[in-house]
């Protein structure tokens, strides 16, 4: 699913939110199915009466219930998560950028820079050779 959003996101730039819907759209029908196909052949593990069945009933009453819980998870939180951590990226990427405006917006000459330079700019004949 993450896949296909950031394929969607790179090369047809969609934003975050609409390619993890798409990438949902389209990835809902293999994922529901190979789930599916696990978990049918999972019941009779856990549905089976008969002798053993009291040992293998567990392993597919707790394969069922996995199946169960990945499903919920893959089709719910990928996608939340996803756009969690797209935001604090962008986040991120805000706060590396401010300092880069705020130097590019200063003036170039100061009046500091005159004040440590000497009123003709000339640092080595007024003392001042360290700046």
């Amino acid at each position: 699913m993450i896949d296909f959003a950031l394929e969607a996101e790179r090369e047809e730039g969609m934003s975050a939110e609409e390619s993890i819907y798409r990438a949902c759209l389209l990835r809902f029908r293999p994922i529901m199915m190979t789930t599916a196909a696990a978990l049918l052949g999972a019941l009779p593990l856990a549905l089976e009466h008969g002798t053993g069945s009291e040992l293998r009933r567990p392993l597919g009453i707790s394969i069922v219930g996995g199946l169960l819980l990945s499903q919920f998870l893959t089709l719910y939180t990928t996608p939340v998560i996803y756009l969690y951590l797209d935001r604090i990226g962008h986040w991120i990427e805000e706060r590396r950028n401010r300092g880069r405006f705020a130097q590019a917006e200063l003036p170039l000459g100061t009046a500091r820079e005159a004040e440590l330079a000497g009123a003709n700019g000339d640092a080595a004949r007024n003392g001042h050779g360290r700046f």
